[in-house]
């Protein structure tokens, strides 16, 4: 597979739409949570727009309760094709987990047993939205606090499987595979290296907090030195993978995210060739 490689990015928050207008910032693109504008109108469609004709962008979903029991809500996935259509992102994803059950959204990403049963039901699923939107989806690994008895598999097992018979590409959070691998006591670089290489087209990077004997993905702190060690690892395993920061509480002013985000690029620079970085870019970009 021929990887597009957007280069690096962040999340479009509020707090900065004035901001990235004003000062057209030096970020290659810009992740958007979906629900924040599948509206009908007002200020935030408005921003969109304007943005979205100054950068690429990717759209990122919290809502698509993929591994619910409940039948796909096709209100939902409507609206998601409208914006789709609107602002035409590199592509789409949402998360490997359940948020509803008869019909009531938790709004918490619910992590799902790691079984045989689980995965024919989430291929199926994932297959009626992939036909539906018309285009392949981005799956993401969650941060997790609970296991299953029923599970069979670990996750990345599990997740693997699931890409590849769906035939859909992944999003590889490397904080959550951290904060699951402190929480359930494994190697996240065994994580890393389960996963196949031609899947992945995103990366995730983001801060935790600590709650007793618990990491939880709280989005809100600064990647830490053991989370950029595995980002280096995962870009030794899959090369130039597009990479973006979330930052989802406590968002500091742009050019501090901007600043954070020197540093993947600095350890992108490091690890990969300064010719595999530019040769991706430019395939993404239709230079080369």
């Amino acid at each position: 597979m021929t990887r597009p490689f957007l280069g690096f990015g962040l999340g479009l928050r509020t707090e900065h739409y004035q901001f990235v207008l004003d000062n057209k910032p030096d970020v290659d693109w810009f992740e958007i949570l979906s629900e924040n504008y599948m509206v009908p109108g007002g200020k935030p469609l408005d921003f969109l727009d304007k943005i979205r004709d100054e950068y690429p962008m990717v759209m990122h979903g919290v809502s698509l309760s993929i591994g619910s029991t409940d039948p796909l809500d096709m209100d939902y996935l409507n609206g998601l094709k409208q914006l789709i259509h609107r602002v035409e992102p590199h592509w789409l994803s949402d998360h490997l987990c359940w948020t509803s059950v008869d019909h009531t959204n938790s709004h918490d990403l619910l992590p799902l047993p790691y079984n045989e049963k689980t995965i024919e039901h989430i291929v199926s699923r994932i297959s009626q939205v992939q036909d539906f939107l018309g285009r392949q989806i981005l799956i993401e690994n969650l941060s997790s606090y609970v296991t299953y008895n029923n599970s069979e598999m670990t996750e990345w097992q599990f997740l693997n499987e699931i890409a590849r018979r769906a035939d859909c590409l992944v999003l590889l959070d490397i904080n959550n595979i951290f904060v699951s691998a402190h929480n359930h006591s494994f190697d996240p670089l065994h994580y890393i290296q389960g996963i196949d290489s031609d899947r992945v087209m995103q990366f995730h990077l983001a801060g935790h907090s600590y709650s007793d004997k618990l990491i939880i993905d709280t989005h809100d702190h600064d990647v830490c030195d053991p989370v950029w060690d595995l980002y280096e690892q995962a870009l030794k395993r899959f090369g130039a993978v597009s990479t973006m920061i979330e930052r989802d509480d406590d968002i500091p002013e742009f050019d501090i995210l901007r600043a954070e985000l020197a540093v993947a690029e600095k350890i992108a620079a490091k690890t990969l060739s300064v010719a595999e970085l530019k040769i991706s870019h430019a395939k993404a970009s239709g230079v080369a």
